[in-house]
């Protein structure tokens, strides 16, 4: 397989250093390693992710990569012919249709684990002290109990929780117009292998959370990036993208857009599904941050299937954001026959929904301290945006800043005199603190993007959370 040639020589030259390690020894940090060989954050996670699969090193969440203990003698033969038997070759079959290719360099960087002198401001996870972790855990014991938790369930999620989903997300949906799926990763990709063939254009956003990216890619799509407004994708670009390409399907993220921090207005909505509808295209819309608003937000505006009666839009949802990267649930809405499809490619990928997963959901969502904990989690998101756009005006100017969001957990920064954000994310992971490159938000091949984003809820604290700002405006001042 194809691997990052800076990545296998780094990973050669660690595999060096380890022959003086004992097994259980603890490898340099990441900041330390990016130091050591001048590389980016994601060379060295690269090199890192080489060694481990080889079993010579074991990575441990929050407490960094270890030597790991030699295997016994005969266990391990030479594999090297996987790396042959898995690539993916271009000169095969040039008519079938589009290539699947597995690029999650970007999306994998999300899950990034760091050590405890690296400040986490990458994750887009909420740290489990902002997370309703007290109603989780009871809705888990008592749903434990019950005899349905662990029965088999519908293929196409529990009815309640799929009337709570419909409740939640437009008044006039119903049970049948829900399918419930494990996270929204997986409804995103599950929807977007059901709408389409290899080799078909779908029309994105650009920039667009990398996990759009990703699908559309090992789903064997060509994604066609579109540059947005300050409202969001622009209907004329739209129109001319999908006359050009015949694209079907087109995804957008309307409300509190990642990475950007943009929010369509109602007018844009109406006039990018019009625009979808005439080209007879759908419209997926990724409504990652409902449940993220801020307390100083004005009221939302309503979701775009809201008032789509003709079913263009495909409508995502999902639990995990708000509560924990561990309950991976997620709602796809959709009106018409393409339910019935979108429904067998469920089954195809998935087959179902845990039972146990999909009741602590509903005990949650429909416990008294639900709203209560929904309300604390937006008055502490509000809380942390602001310390992070104060302490990042007061160092580095207004001009850092295009968007101050009112939802979702993160910013988009301009970087002074247009230093390229990747490596600014590799000056910053040195300085122990960690951000996201912009150029993980475009298509591969986009060229030198002077942007990273910031996420405000892996932190553990508000002290953490200034010191990790602290430390990436010095980065960005030098």
């Amino acid at each position: 397989m194809n691997h990052d040639s800076s990545a296998t020589r780094i990973a050669a030259a660690i595999e060096r250093d380890l022959v003086g390690l004992a097994a259980g020894a603890r490898l340099p940090s990441q900041r330390e390693l990016v130091a050591r060989h001048s590389a980016s954050a994601s060379t060295i996670a690269q090199a890192v992710a080489l060694l481990t699969q080889r079993g010579l090193v074991e990575s441990r969440p929050g407490a960094g990569s270890f030597r790991a203990t030699p295997r016994p003698a005969g266990t391990r033969g030479d594999n090297r012919w996987q790396d042959a038997a898995l690539e993916l070759t271009e000169h095969l079959d040039h008519g079938v249709g589009g290539e699947r290719r597995y690029v999650t360099g970007a999306l994998g960087q999300t899950l990034g684990a760091y050590g405890a002198d690296v400040v986490d401001l990458n994750g887009g996870y909420l740290h489990p002290s902002l997370g309703p972790t007290t109603l989780l855990s009871a809705s888990l014991t008592r749903v434990s109990r019950r005899a349905e938790a662990w029965e088999r369930p519908p293929a196409a999620g529990v009815p309640e929780l799929r009337d709570w989903f419909a409740r939640d997300i437009a008044p006039d949906l119903g049970r049948s117009d829900i399918l419930v799926a494990p996270g929204g990763q997986a409804a995103l990709a599950t929807t977007l292998r059901a709408l389409t063939q290899p080799g078909d254009t779908v029309v994105v956003e650009s920039p667009t959370y990398p996990g759009t990216l990703a699908a559309a890619l090992a789903a064997g799509l060509r994604p066609r990036g579109l540059p947005l407004d300050g409202e969001g994708l622009v209907p004329s670009y739209l129109d001319e993208a999908l006359t050009r390409t015949h694209a079907r399907v087109v995804v957008v993220q309307p409300l509190h857009h990642n990475p950007t921090g943009v929010t369509m207005g109602a007018e844009r909505r109406r006039e990018i599904r019009a625009v979808a509808r005439a080209h007879d295209a759908f419209v997926i819309e990724d409504d990652f941050a409902r449940h993220l608003t801020h307390t100083d937000a004005s009221t939302p505006p309503a979701p775009m299937i809201a008032d789509d009666g003709d079913g263009t839009v495909i409508h995502l949802r999902s639990l995990t954001k708000p509560t924990s990267p561990n309950l991976r649930i997620a709602a796809i809405a959709a009106r018409g026959p393409v339910m019935r499809r979108l429904r067998e490619a469920a089954v195809t990928d998935a087959l179902l929904v845990p039972a146990l997963l999909q009741h602590t959901a509903l005990d949650v969502v429909t416990a008294a301290g639900w709203r209560r904990a929904q309300r604390d989690l937006a008055e502490n998101l509000r809380r942390r945006r602001d310390a992070c756009v104060t302490h990042l005006v007061r160092g580095l100017g207004a001009d850092v800043l295009d968007v101050v969001n009112r939802g979702g957990y993160h910013l988009w920064l301009t970087c002074p005199d247009e230093r390229d954000g990747a490596e600014v994310a590799s000056a910053a992971l040195a300085a122990g603190v960690a951000v996201t490159p912009g150029a993980n938000y475009y298509q591969a091949g986009h060229g030198g993007v002077p942007r990273v984003r910031l996420s405000y809820v892996a932190a553990p604290d508000d002290a953490e959370l200034e010191r990790g700002v602290a430390r990436l405006v010095e980065v960005l001042r030098d």
